[in-house]
């Protein structure tokens, strides 16, 4: 099943990624796109079957093309009127190759250096489930929970969690980081109307599974 979430991730981040670099979407349409393919993946884990199998490859270049999809569907949340730091750039290098463990430990590393980097603490968490093979570690909700101090109104830490929680099988959880973002969004944020009806459907879910019930 992580396999197959891996897959269906890196395409969603890919086609993210692919609306900023080549069509050129304005910040208020990537904020909806980036949405979209959120709600769209919450859906696939509903009805779809990511754990159907399907045609080997070699695990070094599945992480390399996760890695790659994990940097530009971050990046592109992100308008850059200076250069990132270093330690990111070098990180993200690490992480296209699937090097996640030498990722985060960079990332480790200039964060402590520049403790209110969002984009940093967002990468970390990323890098650490990565590195974790799809599972969310408690290092990795930490750094979540960084960045989501830094600026509370920034839906990406909320966003990243949930989804990982869900590629991990940890429905409840995901159900309940992505239902305190709608509580918390503006009535008029883009989000939050697929959101709140994603949530519903994980609500469904857990109805319907006796086994996701009191988790």
């Amino acid at each position: 099943m992580i396999e197959g979430w891996m897959a269906v991730s890196a395409l969603a981040l890919t086609a993210f990624a692919f609306a900023v670099l080549a069509l050129k979407l304005p910040r208020e349409g990537l904020t909806m796109f980036g949405a979209a393919l959120v709600f769209g993946l919450a859906g696939y884990a509903w009805q779809g079957s990511p754990a159907q199998p399907s045609a080997p490859r070699p695990p070094v270049a599945a992480a390399g093309e996760q890695g790659e999809a994990m940097v530009e569907g971050r990046a592109a949340l992100f308008e850059r009127t200076t250069p990132p730091a270093d330690y990111l750039v070098t990180s993200d290098a690490f992480a296209r190759r699937g090097q996640f463990a030498d990722a985060a430990a960079l990332l480790q590393k200039g964060l402590r250096d520049n403790p209110r980097d969002l984009e940093g603490w967002l990468a970390l968490g990323m890098a650490l489930v990565g590195h974790a093979d799809g599972f969310v570690t408690p290092a990795a909700v930490q750094a979540f929970g960084r960045a989501k101090a830094i600026d509370p109104s920034h839906p990406g830490a909320e966003y990243f969690l949930g989804f990982a929680y869900l590629q991990s099988g940890e429905v409840v959880a995901a159900r309940n980081v992505w239902a305190g973002l709608v509580e918390n969004s503006p009535p008029d944020a883009p989000w939050r109307e697929g959101l709140a009806a994603e949530v519903a459907r994980l609500d469904d879910m857990i109805a319907r599974a006796p086994m996701l019930q009191g988790r």
